[in-house]
């Protein structure tokens, strides 16, 4: 029998560091001991820890016990330094989220992405590095939200001729928001270990099993489009040429969305920061709540993957051909990956793309704007990372106050887009332009081919499209 942390909080031990470390030299110093003598030593230290400060074993233990128990961790006076990309179009609100970032004693590197804005502890198109340590909020709330894009071997020329068709495909064949398929396609992410080992996933397989194969809100699309090769791109396989392609973006659902709130309260429980920070808490991967948002996370973004694959596969069976080529990222997620010293540390991405050298990833646009297939150069000032997207320029509400629908429909019409269904904050206008985005990171990708959406499908209003 292995000792876990319900054994230790049975004799009084709370969740945090304490209760990892105490797991952790168990395992490592008293692996031999029966389960019963393991845990009268870990009472013993409890009761006195005092009288284990010089413990050739057990001081770490003793040492993190007598330690204030709200004690607020300041942040270092000075942050590490860090690239910002396209720094002119970037709000100072974002900045400053990232300037507060990189004074965090766990923060090894960070870098801003030019799509950058502002959101809830790191901001979205923030990168951070850290040390042994994970920030649910710098993850996301949407973990491992991801781009997806295949390509068919099939005429561009059936957008037009065939375009009745393929718009009662993607409203038959996908789901946003609250609506989900009335039988969902069973997948073996359901057989995972994590969702009978972790009680608050567990708790959760239902409400994935039921959203499988569907799609968030938001920013959350399906459309088919024209990828553009405009010269041989050995990395994907193919020959110049536009190839019809079907682009999809969304996350985990309400599985992630849950499991970023249950470990955010746990991490700003066990690890108290300033106010300006306090977005920022961290799990030590050496607790037991780290290492579970580890395989919870992990999860999540293998879920995530799961519901696009599903989403394409749909759409293969009402093409009624195999795809010829897809690829593929997370954008809100975190990696083990070493720094240019060889040392592991984890890398936060949080609505930024991949981008080591020879990795290939989507940076979408607007509805209206195309979007590019990149392979990544590895650069080490950008943390191997590139944006996720064009980024906003104006918040959800502002859009929804300021653009007139009209104007959005003269847009569409122009960029011979057809639009299924959203709302106005996702209008082209509410986001920044997607090619002085991917100038100002012109260093850190390379450009394969692009994506220009032609029908789309969002989460919204389906009366927009109607309003002249």
């Amino acid at each position: 029998m292995i000792l876990k942390g319900n054994d230790l909080k049975k004799i009084g031990y709370t969740e945090g560091k304490v209760l990892g470390l105490a797991l952790t030299i168990i395992e490592k110093e008293y692996a031999t001991l029966l389960p019963a003598d393991q845990l009268a030593l870990l009472q013993h230290v409890k009761d006195d820890p005092a009288g284990y400060v010089h413990h050739e074993k057990l001081s770490p233990l003793a040492t993190e016990m007598l330690k204030p128990a709200d004690a607020t961790l300041a942040l270092e006076p000075h942050g590490k330094p860090y690239k910002i990309y396209g720094a002119e179009a970037i709000e100072e609100c974002a900045i400053q989220q990232m300037d507060i970032a990189s004074r965090l004693p766990i923060t090894v590197a960070g870098a801003l992405m030019p799509d950058a804005h502002q959101g809830y502890g790191l901001p979205i198109g923030g990168v951070l590095a850290t040390k042994n340590a994970v920030i649910p909020y710098g993850v996301g709330v949407d973990i491992g939200c991801r781009m997806c894009l295949t390509l068919y071997d099939l005429p561009v020329t059936m957008l037009e001729d065939d375009k009745e068709a393929l718009k009662k495909m993607l409203v038959n064949n996908t789901m946003f928001g609250q609506a989900t398929f009335k039988r969902p396609k069973d997948h073996a992410i359901f057989e995972r270990d994590e969702f009978s080992d972790i009680a608050v996933v567990k708790g959760l397989k239902d409400k994935a099993w039921r959203q499988i194969g569907s799609s968030g809100g938001g920013n959350h699309f399906v459309e088919f489009g024209i990828v553009d090769i405009p010269s041989v791109a050995d990395a994907l396989g193919l020959q110049p040429g536009k190839y019809l392609a079907l682009l999809s973006h969304s996350g985990s659902r309400g599985l992630g969305a849950t499991l970023a709130g249950h470990y955010t309260k746990i991490a700003m429980d066990v690890c108290k920061l300033p106010q300006e920070a306090k977005h920022l808490a961290w799990l030590d991967l050496d607790t037991e709540a780290g290492q579970e948002y580890w395989l919870a996370m992990n999860l999540a973004g293998d879920y995530a993957s799961a519901c696009h694959h599903q989403i394409h596969e749909r759409m293969a069976v009402g093409l009624r051909s195999n795809p010829l080529v897809m690829v593929e990222n997370h954008h809100n997620f975190a990696w083990k990956e070493q720094d240019a010293s060889g040392e592991e540390v984890i890398v936060h991405r949080k609505g930024a793309t991949p981008a080591g050298k020879g990795v290939l990833g989507i940076i979408p646009g607007s509805m209206a704007t195309p979007g590019f297939i990149v392979r990544g150069k590895g650069v080490s000032t950008s943390i191997n990372s590139a944006s996720h997207g064009a980024g906003r320029l104006m918040s959800r509400t502002k859009a929804k106050q300021t653009i007139l629908p009209g104007h959005v429909n003269k847009v569409l019409k122009a960029a011979g887009v057809e639009l299924i269904g959203s709302g106005l904050d996702e209008a082209p206008m509410a986001y920044k332009n997607i090619h002085e985005v991917m100038a100002s990171q012109h260093e850190l990708v390379d450009v394969l081919g692009t994506f220009m959406p032609k029908i789309v499908r969002m989460c919204g209003d389906e009366r927009f499209k109607e309003v002249d």
